[in-house]
């Protein structure tokens, strides 16, 4: 088995956490003053952490079964892609920018597949 962390610096964790609880949920946990850990899926991790001298300069992709159903949960929390685009085999993907202007890639199979 494999864990998997990934980290996004963030000028200031108070203001990044309620973003990011509305792009992967509530907060699964805090290491410290300066992380918020999201699970994205089991045993897999997206963490913010405050690092204001380099904050904005991170991107991480996440691949999901059903991209529909992420999508619209986000949504239903308040965000909106920045982008999406297909590409040729159908795979689609989504950007969304943190505050900071860190990148966050959704993505997924083509739709209804």
């Amino acid at each position: 088995m494999v864990d998997l962390f990934a980290g996004l610096p963030v000028t200031s964790l108070a203001a990044a956490v309620p973003w990011y609880e509305k792009l992967l949920g509530e907060v699964a946990f805090h290491p410290n003053e300066v992380e918020a850990v999201f699970e994205a899926a089991e045993h897999r991790y997206v963490y913010v952490e405050q690092k204001p001298e380099i904050a904005g300069h991170g991107f991480v992709t996440l691949f999901v079964d059903d991209l529909d159903a992420r999508l619209a949960a986000i949504a239903d929390r308040g965000l909106r892609p920045e982008s999406e685009e297909t590409y040729e085999n159908g795979v689609r993907k989504t950007i969304f920018r943190d505050p900071d202007g860190n990148e966050i890639g959704i993505g997924g199979g083509p739709a209804g597949g």
